[in-house]
């Protein structure tokens, strides 16, 4: 009901709509409403209509505090976002997932969108592994697929020394992947599913390695880490989801590495943790 209110805000709903949207029966949600009324989370106008109350702006501003890192990463990514003129997004641990908490500008990717999450799960979010403890990597790498396991390890290597994670896959394998994706996990026979596992194997090229840079790189996002103490708990990702140089690569991903340690500086004056004892490289 807070929700339905929340997407009209400075309009007044009767309660037949509130009804009709809620799928509530009448008489529960005229006694919900009654009751937030009393607790000035909503208002009641002389129409009978109901609005969202300030009651809810005080209980958001104390919520606000338990979240200081969507905070404070605010203002950053916006700035970021409209200097590098592309979207900007953050992610942030949570309950075993990623999920994308707060989004600059607008991504020319549709799961790119407040709110999605993405299992903590391989090859993605490797930013969130390349700094995690050994028993922590290890548990990541045992649920890659083993064709992808060794340029797995390589690559975490590759982004702890250089402070970023780079998702280089090129839009046009995007829709074959999912084709077979969605065909591996059919009900299909043993020997095809791993037939299909090879083509998707063949088809993702995990991250870009030190020698692998060319003339020209498809570059989807760039993901810098932000710390809480000795762990990653989020990221900034940029989303350039266009063809690079090999310079202009490594600029993007200096500037997005920037960007999320002036997150977890600011973070960490905020909770007061000290600064944790982990080299880049």
């Amino acid at each position: 009901m807070i929700g339905l209110l929340s997407r009209h805000v400075g309009e007044h709903l009767s309660l037949a709509r509130i009804v009709r949207e809620t799928d509530l029966s009448r008489a529960t949600a005229h006694a919900v409403l009654t009751q937030l009324t009393a607790d000035h989370w909503t208002v009641r106008d002389a129409d009978g209509n109901y609005g969202l109350g300030l009651g809810l702006l005080t209980v958001a501003r104390r919520a606000e505090a338990a979240f200081p890192l969507r905070r404070l990463a605010l203002a950053p990514i916006r700035e970021f976002s409209a200097r590098q003129g592309i979207p900007v997004f953050l992610a942030e641990r949570e309950d075993g997932a990623i999920a994308i908490t707060e989004v600059a500008g607008t991504p020319t990717l549709p799961w790119i969108r407040p709110g999605r999450r993405l299992p903590l799960a391989p090859p993605v979010v490797r930013e969130f592994l390349a700094w995690a403890p050994e028993p922590d990597r290890e548990t990541w790498l045992g649920h890659a697929d083993p064709a992808h396991r060794d340029r797995l390890i390589a690559v975490l290597e590759a982004v702890r020394t250089r402070g970023y994670s780079v998702e280089r896959l090129a839009d046009d394998s995007a829709p074959m992947l999912e084709a077979l994706a969605a065909l591996r996990n059919s009900p299909v026979t043993d020997p095809l599913r791993h037939r299909l596992g090879a083509m998707i194997t063949d088809l993702i090229t995990i991250d870009y390695l030190p020698d692998e840079l060319g003339p020209t790189n498809a570059v989807v996002t760039v993901a810098a880490p932000v710390f809480l103490g000795p762990t990653v708990t989020a990221a900034v990702v940029a989303c350039p989801d266009t063809l690079l140089s090999a310079a202009e690569l490594t600029t993007l991903g200096t500037a997005t590495r920037e960007v999320a340690d002036s997150v977890t500086a600011a973070l960490r004056h905020d909770s007061g943790t000290p600064p944790p004892a982990l080299p880049r490289d």
